[in-house]
């Protein structure tokens, strides 16, 4: 039998400092149910005492029902056999002298288990003592004695002797007797299964702890990523399952040092990009706008020169001039497209997505006439967004500058198309691919950002004929115009 008269502290709440700091929600708030917060540990102890204490009550119920039973059963039978003993015992007295036959029915059924014999004479007096004053103190407590005791129950014999009444044998059920026994055992048992239940306690609080101590290490490595510590690994422990927990943390957290890695990668890119860009732009302002400026400034000098003479002006000298400064004036505007190209494509935007890749990849066949670009955009949309059209006609530039530059490619196709809620764009060309000692420069790992970046995909096949880019973006919901535009 179980009891739940358990000492309070063996609920096991884990009162040993930590170095955790306990997260503000809303069980951890003054106010709240206590239950809230108990560690998992004390949690588990409080349930197995909460079934010990409903098992106890059961095993209390069963015992009491049980016991009221049997010793109603026990004592009725005591009556019976007692009953049949003193009418046997009076019928065998005959020869008994009257006198002494009280006396001796007193002597024989005074010390009996169950019952209670009393004798009286004819006048109602008792002979001899009564039996409780020779028994033993009772040791079952009245609550207990009051659970179990059945109705009392009381014969009555008259002690006849050669038609003369001599008095009567009242015959009384005594189950307290019976009651003793029981309480014994029931005590017996309580205190052996109490041991038993605390030793049970003790050792799951124990093993609770040793079970539980991974989740403690899980939320200090958990505080570490907290704090952008990336380094924090666990142990497997021996469960199974915390072991695939602590598989999980350490790959989540290599994860995060590969991409912490990666941003900073980024971010040396970046600027490792805007130097460049700015070092190409001083040059070319130095090498190309530079010269450009002082030619001006030399045939201006010499148109001045030549109106202050003394003579007429020759008109073939100033038309020379103007012509030189025509010249010089069509290559500053040709590096300032390029230039303002290159910083921001021109009518991205404005025109149609599909017109502005057709003009890049004219203009790449503008400056390599040896080569062919083909480009097949039908069925785009007007524009998907800033972004996503920036994104596109980068990745179709880098890849067409690639595969001239790098793969000695002679031809470059550029698809790209709309299905299925997704923009696909594949560059593919017949040169040799990118050779293995170029690595990732800027523009590859550009265009994986880019796109990744849109929560889209990216990927090279590199291994030939030639290199073929591969990109899939979602197409976003605010698109510019749905409306499919031709090439141009």
């Amino acid at each position: 039998m179980d009891f739940a008269c358990l000492p309070a502290m063996a609920l096991g709440v884990d009162a040993r400092p930590t170095h955790l700091p306990m997260p503000d929600t809303p069980a951890n708030r003054p106010g709240r149910w206590p239950w809230a917060m108990w560690s998992t540990r004390a949690r588990l102890v409080a349930v197995v005492l909460l079934i010990d204490a409903l098992a106890a009550l059961i095993s209390c119920g069963v015992i009491v029902l049980n016991a009221r039973n049997a010793v109603r059963i026990e004592t009725r039978a005591s009556l019976a056999t007692v009953e049949s003993l003193v009418a046997d015992t009076i019928r065998l007295s005959e020869t008994t002298p009257p006198e002494s036959l009280l006396q001796t029915l007193d002597l024989r059924f005074k010390v009996l288990r169950h019952v209670r014999v009393a004798v009286l004479d004819d006048s109602g007096t008792r002979i001899g003592s009564p039996a409780e004053a020779h028994r033993a103190p009772r040791e079952a407590p009245r609550w207990f004695a009051d659970l179990i005791m059945p109705p009392i129950e009381r014969h009555t014999l008259p002690i006849t002797v050669n038609g003369q009444r001599l008095g009567t044998a009242q015959i009384t059920t005594q189950p307290l007797d019976e009651i003793d026994e029981i309480w014994g055992y029931a005590r017996a048992l309580s205190l052996t299964t109490a041991a038993i239940n605390v030793a049970m306690l003790i050792a799951l609080y124990v093993a609770l702890g040793r079970i539980l101590a991974p989740l403690r290490r899980l939320g200090a490595g958990l505080t570490q990523l907290e704090h952008h510590d990336y380094t924090a690994r666990l142990e497997a422990p021996g469960a199974r399952e915390l072991a695939v927990i602590a598989e999980r943390f350490n790959k989540v957290a290599a994860a995060l040092g590969e991409v912490r890695a990666a941003n900073g990668r980024l971010n040396r890119q970046l600027l490792t990009a805007q130097d460049d860009e700015r070092r190409r732009t001083a040059l070319e302002l130095h090498d190309e706008f530079g010269p450009c400026l002082f030619a001006l400034e030399a045939n201006a000098a010499s148109i001045a020169r030549i109106a202050s003479g003394p003579t007429e002006p020759s008109r073939e000298k100033l038309a020379a001039r103007a012509a030189e400064i025509s010249a010089i004036v069509g290559q500053v505007q040709t590096v300032n497209r390029e230039l303002l190209n290159r910083l921001r494509p021109h009518g991205l935007g404005q025109a149609p997505l599909a017109t502005c890749l057709d003009l890049l990849l004219r203009g790449f066949a503008r400056r390599h006439p040896g080569l062919e670009f083909v480009g097949r955009f039908d069925g785009l949309a007007r524009g998907y967004g800033d972004l996503v059209d920036l994104t596109v006609f980068r990745c179709v530039q880098e890849s067409a500058t690639n595969a001239v530059r790098h793969g000695a490619a002679t031809r470059v196709e550029a698809e790209a198309a709309e299905s299925d809620g997704h923009l696909t764009v594949t560059i593919r060309d017949n040169g040799t691919g990118i050779p293995n000692e170029h690595g990732t420069g800027l523009g590859l790992s550009g265009m994986r950002e880019r796109v990744e970046a849109l929560g889209g995909t990216f990927a090279l096949d590199n291994a030939g004929p030639g290199a073929i880019v591969r990109i899939v973006i979602p197409v976003p919901p605010d698109r510019v115009d749905e409306n499919a535009s031709p090439s141009a």
